[in-house]
């Protein structure tokens, strides 16, 4: 197959944009998983900064990070991503690579719980303002759940304002899939 999947897709955009010594997000920790790949770009040298909102979800990421012995390049916070400006110390902002975000709900976890296009949204405008030229920020978009179709058409509605200027947005999808397949919404700044 030549065309990837959404998640090597989102993977591959944050290959190509991270690399040792950088600084990156993961917005939605989940179990961990993208957690473990970006600390594994940033290098010894670089490190991951990690939110959620769920305790559960923190003590996955944690445990996945000690497997593959990666916690020293981690730092996670139980604070949802719309905080991401207050947490970060001013002086690493404009060394912030790359962020990447699965909107939707944990995984096995409380489907109750999840992203919002409030904090979602809030989170994307503090990351343009914080992240040098050519950082980029992706987003997975689970939009399989009613609250989940919410959070996609006020994302969609959002980014199609942000000035061609500032960034360049890129919507990757497969559309002849049913239920709801996830796709990736990818926002490079230029400026």
């Amino acid at each position: 197959m030549m065309l990837k999947r959404v998640l090597p897709f989102a993977h591959s955009l944050l290959e190509a944009a991270v690399k040792e010594g950088d600084i990156a997000i993961d917005a939605t920790v989940g179990n961990g998983h993208d957690t473990v790949l970006l600390a594994n770009l940033v290098g010894s040298s670089g490190k991951v900064y990690g939110f959620d909102i769920q305790q559960d979800a923190l003590e996955k990421a944690h445990l996945r990070l000690q497997e593959y012995e990666l916690q020293i390049r981690v730092e996670l916070f139980l604070k949802s991503h719309d905080q991401i400006e207050s947490v970060i110390p001013p002086e690493l902002h404009k060394k912030i690579k790359a962020a990447i975000f699965n909107l939707g709900y944990l995984p096995g976890g409380d489907k109750t719980i999840v992203t919002t296009p409030d904090s979602s949204i809030s989170a994307v405008k503090q990351l343009l303002t914080m992240m040098p030229p050519g950082g980029i920020i992706v987003l997975v978009v689970y939009h399989g759940h009613p609250k989940g179709q919410i959070e996609r058409d006020q994302l969609i509605q959002y980014v199609k304002t942000i000035d061609q200027k500032q960034a360049q947005v890129l919507q990757y999808q497969f559309l002849n899939q049913i239920n709801h397949a996830p796709f990736v919404i990818a926002i490079e700044k230029i400026k």
